[in-house]
């Protein structure tokens, strides 16, 4: 059922010609039953958005909070910290007393003796089947304050969610669609059959399952075999921070001990981008990022296609700017149902270079295509929008990787000689440090390099940009599921303090 917009005219609320200019009358003062009645309800929203901090939808994959859960070791978080965030603001002008109280109403959280910290009264779990429960749905109004909670009573209509979240794309803007994962199974198909299909301020919603989501991107993009299972998998697991994750990786790295793992120590990683060497940041939710003041602003290495009625399939331009620009994969952005799109390109292009991508891809969808150069302030933002979704993906590659031993995912396998060691599996990440399992000379090292001890066959560097094209994604680092951009590059190049990369331009972003 739409939610209707109750805003009236002043005619509609008094009519013209019953206007008094005598005072106001007084508005009707609430009794005390509608006020108990309504402090109770504001008391539940509180506990029920502090459960959602702790729940295990959230917990395990809040860095954050994460952090505050394990510091103290019997998990007990202070009432004060979890209450200054944004979405308690509303209840927190009442005082920390009237938090803790909203709290002790709580089944799932309980308070100390001095009403001063709180923690789950159950051990955080693992939870199952979270892809598997989620729902897409686009055509949301664009952001406002209100527009979260709005989100999260919409959904609560179909069945119990254990999160909504909103989509954004590397500026952070709302994409005006969520991801919703329901308690269970039952709801995802309440709400994907309801009659009538869901509305939203009268407007009919598109949606799908995520599984059904993923499945419309592989297609859209054109992937196949093992880039499309590589894009599943990338879609349906939590690409940022997993504390199951962290602690797996804890365990095979060494004995248990008492308390919280200890921090690794991470070194500073570097992305090339557009001729500049940029430092990436990591967030407190484990996402790469860099400095927009940072980002090199270069005219001319962005061309916008119109005309494509609609549908795009990345290898009819992907294919044909590889051949006629030294096998670089361009970096696309284009959503669904647009008639346009953006490409950006490694370096500013000339006018020779335009006309040749526009006598090359003069066809986009079976249709004629016209192009052109953005103005300066599009071209600005998407290549800030290129650079961060890099960072993030890069970043990801930089610390992902395990120590993994035979055929675990990272590096390329490589054969050595007879007498320089076997041939070797597939180990971590670049400097994750994975074994495989040695041939004839003995145990080879996962990550190596080609025949007779060659970084690639076709002589290039270890740390030059054509690596991507056989690592693990044949699909260009995008940011995650969420942000609709991609090429055929592997992660950017990355360099580190203590051992730099040596790279051959910028890397695909």
């Amino acid at each position: 059922m739409a939610e209707e917009d109750v805003t009236m005219t002043s005619a509609e609320v008094v009519p013209e010609t019953e206007v008094s200019t005598s005072a106001a009358v007084p508005e009707a003062t609430p009794t005390p039953a509608a006020t108990e009645e309504g402090e109770a309800d504001l008391k539940t929203k509180a506990a029920a958005q502090i459960e959602f901090y702790f729940a295990d939808a959230n917990l395990p994959y809040d860095k954050f909070m994460w952090t505050l859960y394990t510091k103290d070791p019997e998990h007990w978080v202070p009432v004060e910290t979890v209450s200054s965030f944004k979405r308690m603001r509303e209840f927190t002008a009442k005082g920390l007393e009237w938090v803790t109280a909203a709290l002790r109403t709580s089944e799932f959280l309980e308070v100390d003796a001095e009403g001063k910290r709180v923690r789950r009264r159950t051990e955080v779990q693992e939870p199952k089947g979270q892809f598997e429960r989620s729902v897409y749905a686009k055509g949301f109004p664009d952001e406002d304050s209100k527009l979260q909670r709005r989100l999260e009573e919409f959904f609560a209509k179909y069945g119990k969610t254990n999160a909504v979240r909103m989509r954004r794309g590397e500026d952070k803007k709302f994409k005006n669609s969520v991801f919703a994962e329901f308690a269970d199974f039952a709801h995802v198909d309440v709400f994907l059959n309801a009659d009538p299909k869901p509305t939203f301020d009268g407007k009919e919603l598109l949606i799908m399952s995520k599984d059904a989501y993923c499945e419309m991107k592989i297609k859209e993009k054109g992937l196949t075999g093992k880039s499309a299972n590589n894009r599943r998998e990338l879609m349906s697991t939590n690409r940022g921070f997993n504390a199951f994750r962290e602690m797996a990786r804890a365990k095979s790295s060494g004995p248990s001990t008492s308390g919280p793992p200890a921090p690794v120590e991470k070194k500073d990683v570097y992305l090339e981008f557009m001729g500049t060497k940029l430092l990436i940041q990591q967030g407190e939710d484990g996402v790469g990022s860099v400095k927009t003041e940072d980002v090199p602003f270069v005219r001319g290495a962005t061309l916008r296609f119109e005309g494509c009625g609609g549908d795009v399939t990345w290898s009819e331009i992907k294919d044909p700017i590889k051949e006629k620009f030294e096998n670089r994969a361009p970096f696309i952005k284009y959503a669904r149902g647009d008639d346009a799109g953006l490409v950006g390109f490694h370096k500013a292009l000339s006018e020779e270079e335009i006309q040749v991508v526009k006598d090359t891809i003069k066809k986009i969808n079976s249709r004629d295509v016209t192009w052109s150069v953005p103005d300066e302030t599009a071209e600005k933002e998407f290549q800030i929008e290129r650079a961060q979704a890099a960072a993030k993906s890069a970043l990801d590659s930089s610390f992902g990787g395990g120590n993994g031993r035979g055929r675990g995912r990272g590096s390329v396998r490589g054969r050595g000689g007879r007498d320089g060691g076997g041939r070797g599996g597939r180990g971590g990440a670049r400097d994750g440090g994975g074994r495989g399992r040695g041939g004839r000379g003995g145990r080879g090292r996962g990550g190596g390099g080609g025949r007779d001890g060659r970084d690639r066959k076709d002589g290039k560097e270890a740390g030059s940009e054509e690596v991507g094209e056989k690592r693990k994604r044949a699909v260009e680092p995008d940011g995650g599921p969420d942000v609709g951009v991609r090429g055929n590059k592997g992660p950017p190049v990355l360099q580190s303090v203590a051992k730099k990369a040596k790279t051959e331009g910028e890397p695909v972003s």
